[in-house]
């Protein structure tokens, strides 16, 4: 069997490669990919970056419909697809699953103990469990970590530098996800240093999202954070729309997730 750390992704910006000595294998037998993301099928940016993976691979000599498959589940922010995609995909019995996000990641870990597991757009996978730790990860997973939930911390500061006169600062957040409250305990470790009034803001669909972030801009000088989290990159250009209505409204957003 393939060992864990001989498959890198791409997807998320990350590099894939298979080792030279599994090449000589391709004769034998079509590799299987399962591939659970978080995108809608119809999502633009989704489609690109999976497209990028396809390409990435075929540059190793991994071509789809030649020597490797890849089965996608697109599973939308959707708790359930995700429990229930894991499941399928493990049914297939692929060579390695692909995970994107902390639900993704938690749901094929759930499914399997067995087949290879590479998780990408994950904040902190240590401290969510997934990993013992990042030098030696242990288990059937391994991956790429986005972030550390200090650097949350950041996204305050660069809101400051784009919005100077911010004062008051929505974050928005999952409350079911154990990265939504490590990003925002960092945010809220320097709040004061930046002269701003943090509120939480719990935002998991289009209807929490939109009377949240409504409520918020009533008042001037508002600037808003928005955590990482599979609902956020769902609804990114709703929560983009409604951040420009107020004049005074700054946004910070992880690069990845824009």
């Amino acid at each position: 069997m393939m060992r864990r750390r001989e498959f890198i992704s791409l997807l998320g910006g990350a590099a894939a490669a298979w080792p030279l000595a599994g090449r000589a294998q391709q004769a034998e037998r079509v590799r299987r990919i399962g591939a659970l993301v978080n995108w809608a099928a119809d999502d633009a940016e989704g489609q690109a970056r999976l497209a990028a993976f396809e390409q990435g691979l075929q540059q190793l000599g991994w071509i789809v419909g030649s020597n490797v498959r890849i089965d996608y589940r697109w599973a939308a922010a959707n708790a359930d697809r995700f429990r229930s995609y894991a499941a399928e995909l493990v049914a297939l019995a692929p060579d390695v699953i692909l995970a994107a996000t902390t639900p993704g990641v938690a749901a094929v870990q759930q499914a399997t103990r067995t087949v290879p597991i590479v998780f990408v757009t994950v904040i902190d996978p240590v401290s969510a469990g997934f990993v013992s730790n990042l030098a030696r990860p242990g288990g059937n997973t391994t991956g790429f970590a986005l972030a550390e939930y200090g650097t949350s911390a950041k996204l305050l500061e660069l809101l400051k530098q784009i919005a100077p006169g911010v004062t008051r600062v929505a974050v928005v957040r999952d409350p079911t996800l154990v990265s939504g409250t490590g990003q925002l305990a960092a945010i809220q470790a320097v709040a004061s240093s930046f002269g701003v009034e943090l509120s939480p803001v719990e935002a998991r669909d289009v209807d929490e999202i939109e009377r949240a972030i409504a409520a918020f801009a009533r008042s001037a000088n508002g600037g808003l954070i928005v955590t990482a989290s599979p609902a956020q990159v769902i609804h990114r250009k709703l929560i983009i729309a409604l951040s420009e209505v107020p004049a005074t409204c700054g946004l910070s957003l992880p690069l990845q997730y824009r």
